[in-house]
């Protein structure tokens, strides 16, 4: 930057009347136009941060003691094309110090003010000197502004950068009239009606029908013009949601409903915000709650329609009121007519739930969630997020050097672990009880969960070699190629070991429905490697994520077909037959499901087994909790006879059939 010498600076009176806007100064006050100072010889000068052809505009500022003001810093961009104001505020300054105590360096004078034009205006408004024009001082008065009307020398300040959801998330427009909020209210009251939150049953399918039914209402018009191929793939979404919710109508499995539900939450909101890669899936987990909360605003502004007279009515005023009266209606007159009749009366206690303070908490609860679902999914679907950037490749900045001798030794070591399990796959027992000190039990739990941690952690590093690896030359994509190809068939070697492993372990001791699912689901992560390779041939793997989520459904699914209680009832059963033993402590903790399996065995053993599941259904459900594993269980129970079914006393009986509690 040219440095200048310092210009005197004029006096009010002498001020030429085109040099811009004057101001009226105080008595005392004297105006100082602020440029460059020469340097003095020995002085050090302030060093410019950015490169030597990088435009500034510095002013540098003397003040004397006690004087408060305010220093600006504005970074310049390129501007030429752009007309932007700025803001110049002018320091405001106290009484001027006292000479001993200012500094000998101190520039004498109480206020300073700068006015900046551009080149272009300054040439039209000197009077052809070529000499600046003359600045004015403002009045020592705080938050005085001066606009300027061009940027500094052809640049401007950088305007803010948009945020991710104003880029990428900016919601959808307002839609004012009955869609929206009707959509969100028919959700919610059918998910507080319909859904019994303590109980499996119909109810849990016929809520998630009344959601969709709802938002499809409600973003009808609006998501029309999606994608088709979108739109069928959300749909498809929805669809593996409303197939796990409807398991609670067959199956009373504890844990295996408690998956399908957690599934089914997944599926939604895939369906919702959609996802194709593994961050856009894992993004839709999060955004789907936060739509919801985001998304309350734009449904609450939805709520005005304009009436006869055209004035605004509040949708949700309407609403609220309506169902108020509609509920006084019922319960007058439902009232009146179960008094009248008393068959009628029954059917009316068959249909209505017992009302209490607990059941109206649930009510109440259902209900929000219901409604968070719903705007949620009316608010995304009717303004999809832009995850493109999600999905975008990573940078491939890991080179072969880097990559290929870690892979490459987890490569030999895979395979060393591979040779010792062909012979253990291929020894059998002979190989197992060969071996000093080893039985079936320590063989098989000693291992299984560790190779499920290798196979997670081997998935994990296949995805970020292939995220971040260089495989620009054709040699990289050979090498890449082959290692993460033999990673892959040997990690479906320890697979396959470790499935021979749990399946060991339950022949020695009993097959239960948990360890039935860690099997699927370490079945599960070998289809993902089968996956991975079939994608190293083309090097196309998006496809991958969505299908790990699909065959994450089928599992469940195919879980649910299996009827996986029933089934380990009877494996236990069969072994009790060929040995003599059977864990009677954990067939008596089975749900509903495996009553007819139970109802084949000996009296002694199966009146503890069932004693548990009689006591769970001794009430009736309610039509919305009907349940086709708890309709059968009843059946079987009834043909036994309530002699069939013990009680403490006859597990105690039961329990020299037991098998040792330390496995």
């Amino acid at each position: 930057m040219s440095e200048a010498s310092p210009t005197p600076s004029p006096t009010p009176s002498e001020s030429p009347s085109d040099a811009g806007p004057t101001f009226e100064l105080p008595d005392g006050s004297t105006p100082y136009l602020l440029v460059m100072p020469s340097a003095e010889p020995g002085t050090t000068a302030v060093q410019w941060p950015g490169s030597a052809s990088q435009p500034a505009w510095a002013i540098p500022v003397s003040v004397p003691a006690g004087t408060r003001g305010y220093a600006v810093f504005v970074p310049l961009v390129d501007g030429s094309a752009v007309t932007a104001p700025a803001v110049a505020a002018p320091a405001v300054t106290d009484e001027a110090a006292p000479p001993e105590t200012a500094p000998e360096d101190a520039v004498r004078g109480e206020t300073a003010a700068v006015e900046v034009a551009p080149s272009a205006s300054a040439d039209a408004n000197d009077s052809g000197s070529g000499e600046p024009a003359p600045a004015t001082s403002a009045p020592p008065a705080p938050n005085v502004t001066a606009p300027i009307t061009t940027p500094f020398g052809g640049f401007a300040p950088r305007p803010p950068q948009p945020s991710f959801l104003d880029a990428r998330w900016p919601g959808p427009a307002q839609a004012p009239g009955w869609a929206v909020p009707s959509g969100v209210l028919a959700g919610a009251l059918g998910f507080a009606v319909f859904v019994p939150l303590g109980r499996t049953g119909i109810g849990w399918l016929l809520g998630g029908l009344a959601l969709t039914i709802g938002v499809l209402l409600a973003v009808w018009r609006s998501a029309a013009g999606e994608r088709r191929t979108e739109r069928l793939i959300r749909v498809a979404w929805a669809v593996a949601a409303l197939a796990l919710l409807s398991v609670l109508t067959f199956r009373n499995a504890w844990w295996l409903v408690t998956f399908c539900v957690l599934g089914a939450l997944g599926c939604a909101a895939l369906a919702i915000v959609g996802g194709r890669m593994t961050r856009s899936i894992l993004f839709s987990l999060m955004a789907a709650p936060f739509a919801a909360l985001r998304g309350l605003p734009w449904v609450t502004r939805n709520l005005q329609v304009r009436g006869w007279d055209g004035t605004q009515i509040g949708v949700g005023r309407r609403m609220f009121w309506s169902v108020v009266v509609t509920a006084t209606v019922l319960a007058v007159f439902g009232a009146l007519l179960s008094s009248a009749d008393a068959a009628f009366s029954q059917v009316l206690r068959d249909l209505t739930p017992e009302i209490n303070a607990g059941t109206v908490f649930v009510w109440i609860f259902l209900f929000v969630v219901g409604g968070l679902i719903a705007v949620a999914a009316v608010y995304t679907v009717s303004a999809p997020v832009d995850l493109s950037a999600m999905d975008e490749p990573g940078a491939r900045h890991l080179s072969l050097l880097e990559w290929a001798l870690p892979i490459g030794a987890l490569v030999v070591l895979f395979g060393g672990f591979v040779a010792v399990q062909v012979t253990v796959l291929f020894g059998g027992q002979r190989h197992v009880l060969q071996t000093a000190g080893l039985s079936y039990a320590d063989y098989a739990r000693s291992g299984f969960w560790q190779l499920v941690a290798v196979t997670l952690l081997t998935l994990a590093i296949l995805a970020g070699v292939t995220r971040w690896a260089n495989r620009d030359r054709p040699a990289d994509r050979m090498v890449l190629r082959v290692l993460l190809g033999l990673l892959s068939a040997l990690s479906i070697v320890i697979v396959v070991s470790a499935l021979f492993r749990m399946y060991t372990y339950q022949k020695v001791y009993s097959f239960t429905g948990e360890r039935i699912f860690v099997m699927a689901f370490e079945l599960l992560l070998g289809a993902v490697f089968v996956m991975i390779l079939a994608a190293g041939i083309r090097w196309r793997g998006s496809w991958i994520p969505r299908a790990t989520v699909g065959l994450a459904v089928v599992m469940l699914l195919s879980l649910a077909v299996l009827n996986v209680e029933d089934y380990a009832a009877r494996r236990n059963i069969n072994r009790y037959q060929e040995t003599g033993k059977i864990d009677a402590w954990y067939l008596r903790a089975l749900s509903a499901d495996a009553t007819p399996a139970l109802a084949e065995l000996p009296d002694v053993v199966r009146r503890c087994t069932l004693s548990w599941i009689a006591a769970d259904l001794a009430e009736p459900d309610p039509w919305y909790a009907w349940n086709l594993g708890r309709v059968r269980a009843r059946e079987v129970l009834s043909q036994i006879g309530p002699g069939g079914v013990g009680g403490p006393r006859d597990c105690r009986a039961a329990d020299q059939f037991d098998l040792p509690k330390t496995r």
